[in-house]
This record gives structure tokens, C-alpha cells and sequence, in this order.
């Protein structure tokens, strides 16, 4: 895996391509910047013209027969996609961390912080931040409760809470989190493979989110903000992992820790299974 190493500011003639490569090589602090700056353009748009958010969610409603999409075949499979790719990851992440902890010829050849990088990034962000914490206690009623598409509540705008809607509601859009934490593969591949990969993840992004702009289960406004604050988080949790200072250290001395661990618990299990098996073998010779 490559360094993770911050890329020096560049200097001289090669200064106006300076925030260009750092994207490139992801340099943390440059895409902060992206994340935080996109947070706060799209929270100041949708303030100041709610109205899109509207016409947006408008496109794809029908006064006769309301969110038509959310009845396509098509459409309700695309949903199922993303929640699909999500358990898929995590899973193989899970898998990996067991078979390094039980499978230790295997497992010295395990590198646990990735997984450890995948899963606290979904843990903090689509879980903790997007659907605990706004989704949990914001109160924006979807569109599908709101007058303009059919419902009784009123448009509440971004970052204002309300008693509309009492849980799991729209601000912000939790499957719109889920899919761009796919981004987060980005960052475990070498720097050369980056374009392929997010070639690859930002058109299903794109497709997954939007989906449930057209389910009218979201504002294109909760989508768009779930997608910065993701993002933040990703780049957070990247930082502390791997570009921290003492971060290198810290992993070392985490992965010996998690090896005589994981060697003591193979003990007890082989302990355990040898003295079930002796009772076994007690309980039917009493029977001989």
C-alpha cells in the first residue's frame, strides 16, 4: 500500500497544479477543504432557494400517481443494490478480521487496518452521524409527507428541526451516506488505481442517491449534504489511522495486541473443545 504520507504544498512553477496532484494523491487536508467547502455551499443554496429542492423532487412525481419510480421493478431492485453492496463489504471485512484472529498462518498476511478503516468509517458516518444522530432527531418530514407531494406536512428547509416527522426521517439521506462510503475503497488501492476505482463507484453513487430523490424518500438536499458529511468523516477516520503522527506505532502495537489476543482466545477455545469432548466421551461410557 502506498504512503499515506501528506504531500508537501507545492512551490515554484508547479504551485497552480499544487491542489490538483494533492487530490490526486488524496492529501488529507486538501479534501477537508472539498468536504467542508461542499457542506457549506449546498446548506447556503438550499437556504437561500428552497425552491429547487422542490422543483427537483417535482421532476419525478405525478399528481395521479404520485412517485411513480418507487413501483418500477427496475428501479426497486436498484434500491436493494446499494444496502446489498454495503452488507457485502462489511461482511468481507468481518471475514478477514476472524480468519487473521483463527487462521494465524493466514493471518500474519492480513493487514487489519483497512478493515478496521472500512468499518469505523460506516460505523461513524452512515451509522452514528447520519441515522442516529440527524435522521434520529431533525424531524424533516420526506417529501411523501409533505403537502406539495401529497402529504399533510409543511417543506421544512436543511438544518432546521421539527416535529414532523419523529424518527428516521429525511434529513439527511442515510442510503445516500451508505452509497458514497463506498468512496472509502478509493483510499486502500495504490494511487494510480484511484481514477478507476472512483470511475467506477461515483456513477452507482450517483444512480443509488438519486434513486431515492425519485422515491420521494428524500430531498435532493438531504442527499447532497449526506455525501459531504460522509466524506468528512471518511477523511477524519483516515487521518487518525494513518497520517496522525505516532499513527504507525499505534498500529503496530494494536495488531501485536490484537495477535496475543487473538492467541490467548485459540487457547481457550482449544481448552473448551477438549474438555466438551472428554465429557463427551465420559457421558457414553457410562452407557458401554
Amino acid at each position: 500500500m502506498p504512503s499515506d504520507t501528506p504531500t508537501p504544498p507545492a512551490t515554484g512553477p508547479e504551485g497552480r497544479r499544487g491542489f490538483r496532484r494533492a487530490l490526486a494523491a488524496g492529501e488529507t487536508w486538501s479534501l477537508a477543504c472539498v468536504a467542508f467547502g461542499w457542506i457549506a455551499g449546498v446548506s447556503l443554496l438550499f437556504l437561500l432557494f428552497p425552491a429547487l429542492d422542490l422543483a427537483a423532487t417535482r421532476l419525478f412525481y405525478d399528481p395521479t400517481a404520485g412517485f411513480w419510480v418507487s413501483a418500477h421493478p427496475f428501479f426497486m431492485r436498484l434500491r436493494e443494490l446499494g444496502p446489498f453492496l454495503v452488507k457485502l463489504i462489511a461482511g468481507a471485512c468481518v471475514a478477514l478480521v476472524l480468519a487473521a484472529a483463527f487462521l494465524p498462518d493466514l493471518g500474519r498476511r492480513i493487514a487489519l487496518r483497512p478493515q478496521l478503516f472500512l468499518l469505523s468509517t460506516l460505523a461513524l458516518g452512515p451509522g452514528l452521524l447520519v441515522n442516529a444522530v440527524l435522521k434520529n432527531n431533525w424531524g424533516r418530514p420526506r417529501p411523501v409527507m409533505v403537502e406539495a407531494f401529497g402529504g399533510d406536512a409543511p417543506y421544512v428547509p436543511v438544518w432546521q428541526i421539527s416535529t414532523y416527522c419523529d424518527t428516521n426521517c429525511s434529513f439527511v439521506s442515510g442510503e445516500g451516506s451508505s452509497s458514497f462510503w463506498l468512496v472509502s475503497l478509493a483510499f486502500l488501492v495504490p494511487v494510480a488505481w484511484r481514477a478507476g476505482v472512483l470511475a467506477a463507484v461515483l456513477p452507482l453513487c450517483l444512480a443509488l442517491s438519486l434513486n431515492r430523490v425519485a422515491f420521494g424518500g428524500h430531498f435532493l438536499s438531504d442527499t447532497l449534504l449526506a455525501w459531504g458529511l460522509t466524506f468528512a468523516v471518511i477523511l477524519a477516520v483516515r487521518f487518525g489511522l494513518y497520517q496522525m503522527p505516532g499513527a504507525e506505532s499505534r498500529a503496530r502495537r494494536s495488531r501485536e495486541s490484537f495477535d496475543r489476543l487473538a492467541a490467548r482466545l485459540r487457547k481457550a477455545i482449544l481448552r473448551a473443545a477438549g474438555a466438551a469432548a472428554v465429557a463427551v466421551r465420559r457421558f457414553f461410557a457410562m452407557f458401554a
